[in-house]
């Protein structure tokens, strides 16, 4: 059952973002969620400031980065640590305007700084651009090496949606390379396959706000006819998914989470699913497999939530409770 403020949000956001909106451009709903997301974003919290740059990476791609710190501190070093966030948005949607509530909300709550991250979208740039991305931001802020400064040391990654595939995988790359030094890893209802697990893709097909048939299309537009495959293969084989990983080229496997053959040595990881939402199981899955092999891992379910509903932080006391498991994770794991 939808907790009653999230039906009033669900209902505000229809007439923001409409359900058809798959039959406009990619453009057009790239400017639907722009509107969307401004509708619900207050100005900054006082105490906290933000900044622009840009970065470009070894390969030459240049991204935007936006730094939120808090004001009170005369130098972003002298914050307990510094937290990445890649933004949500099926990995065809999204900036850093369009995260602003919550990733200036986290600072204002925990007193970190935090880096946004301003990856390249698909379909224009299809996998893996937007994990290469996210890579080469996390690999520059564990060398020191982004354009803000000195920077706390204390590094964790931060996503929403698409945005947790990003941190997930970047954090398991990172293990796969021996880099050390990602000290949390925190995923609010992270889409971490190419095709949602079960049960939740049964029973939530038809969800609010986030549709079986929606993350189907984005994680075509992102990892192209493979994940087509993938999702009929599903289909197929009534709901399992194992032996797919053959289907999958080395070139976009590593940036799948539930697709890796191992699950050791990840940082201490969060991963929140709301009950009504196709990925609900993802989170569960993921931290499922992160204890098996020995790791820490929490996978609390926002009960009465849908997929989307940070937005929804002033008004439900279901949100305010998934926003502060994300925030006391962070501020605890800061320090290690």
């Amino acid at each position: 059952m939808l907790e009653p403020e999230i039906v009033a949000f669900v209902e505000r956001t229809k007439a923001l973002y409409p359900g058809d909106r798959s039959a406009s451009t990619v453009v057009e709903q790239r400017a639907m969620y722009e509107r969307l997301a401004a509708a619900f974003t207050p100005p900054l919290p006082d105490g906290v400031r933000a900044h622009d740059a840009p970065f470009t990476s070894p390969d030459g791609h240049t991204c935007m980065l936006r730094l939120y710190a808090p004001a009170q501190r005369e130098r972003c070093e002298r914050s307990p640590g510094t937290v990445l966030y890649f933004h949500g948005g099926g990995f065809v949607v999204g900036s850093l305007a369009s995260h602003e509530l919550i990733t200036a909300r986290i600072v204002a709550d925990t007193g970190l700084c935090l880096i946004a991250v301003d990856y390249r979208l698909a379909p224009e740039h299809p996998a893996p651009a937007a994990h290469d991305d996210c890579l080469a931001v996390t690999r520059a802020a564990l060398d020191g090496r982004l354009p803000f400064g000195p920077l706390p040391t204390s590094l964790q990654l931060a996503g929403d949606s698409a945005g947790a595939t990003l941190a997930a995988s970047v954090a398991m790359r990172l293990r796969d390379e021996g880099v050390k030094g990602v000290r949390g890893l925190a995923l609010v209802y992270p889409m971490l396959g190419v095709e949602p697990q079960s049960p939740a893709r049964e029973t939530e097909a038809e969800a609010p706000m986030l549709t079986l048939a929606d993350v189907r299309r984005y994680s075509a537009l992102y990892w192209g006819d493979e994940a087509g495959n993938e999702a009929d293969r599903a289909d197929g084989a009534n709901g399992s998914i194992g032996g797919m990983r053959a289907s999958v080229s080395a070139r976009i496997a590593w940036t799948i989470p539930l697709e890796a053959s191992r699950y050791d040595g990840l940082p201490p990881t969060l991963a929140i699913g709301v009950e009504h939402d196709p990925l609900r199981d993802d989170a569960r899955v993921f931290a499922e497999r992160i204890r098996a092999a020995g790791g820490q891992a929490h996978a609390p379910v926002g009960k009465g939530l849908v997929h989307g509903s940070w937005r929804a932080l002033a008004t439900s006391p279901g949100v305010r409770w998934m926003h502060g498991e994300v925030c006391r994770f962070l501020a605890d794991h800061a320090a290690g």
